[in-house]
């Protein structure tokens, strides 16, 4: 996947506004469950967003956003407060709910 330029991240911002968080991330960290649930997440929606409960520090939840972008081959859109949304297009035209601008 080509890497998202800065109007389309601005739209899937906008888009993730309304979304209500599909994981939680807490005390145990990236477990190999929470990564699978991402993943199958992102297939299902290509637009999601990830709450951080117990990691409080900004490079704490910067070093778990990388690993989950690494795990799962998905981009991160934005990260506000302890919330972040990642994107991954489907593979199938057919199936992409989210259009790019």
């Amino acid at each position: 996947m080509q890497t998202l330029k800065g109007h389309q991240r601005k739209h899937l911002r906008g888009l993730a506004h309304g979304i209500k968080p599909h994981a939680m991330i807490g005390q145990k960290g990236l477990s190999p469950a929470v990564i699978e649930a991402i993943n199958e997440a992102l297939d299902a929606h290509e637009l999601i967003k990830v709450k951080f409960l117990d990691f409080k520090e900004k490079d704490q939840k910067k070093v778990a956003a990388g690993t989950i972008e690494n795990e799962t081959g998905c981009e991160l859109v934005g990260m506000i407060g302890h919330m972040a949304i990642f994107y991954r297009q489907h593979p199938d035209p057919e199936k992409q709910k989210v259009k790019l601008l």
